[in-house]
């Protein structure tokens, strides 16, 4: 266990940082669930944006790798392109 009351904090710091970190991850992953689910190209394609930033916020905060985020986005375009189509 830490004595300094420096590492105290530090542990007290990324307990919070987990929390709110665990929760971007889990509403990037619902919307890009509910992205996937949807069969209407209007409003997949009013998701769509919503769903990019998400993605870009993570990678920003290094939560997911830029590349990972890249192939995501890629991905989840195609969709709707094709839904559209």
């Amino acid at each position: 266990m830490a004595h300094h009351k420096s590492c105290k904090k530090r542990i007290r710091q990324d307990a919070k940082k987990r929390l709110r970190y665990r929760y971007y991850k889990k509403t990037a992953r619902s919307l890009i669930k509910k992205l996937r689910e949807t069969t209407d190209s209007k409003e997949a394609a009013k998701l769509l944006p919503y769903v990019v930033k998400n993605i870009d916020m993570l990678a920003k905060r290094n939560l997911i790798h830029k590349n990972k985020a890249a192939n995501l986005k890629s991905k989840l375009t195609k969709f709707v392109n094709g839904l559209a189509a």
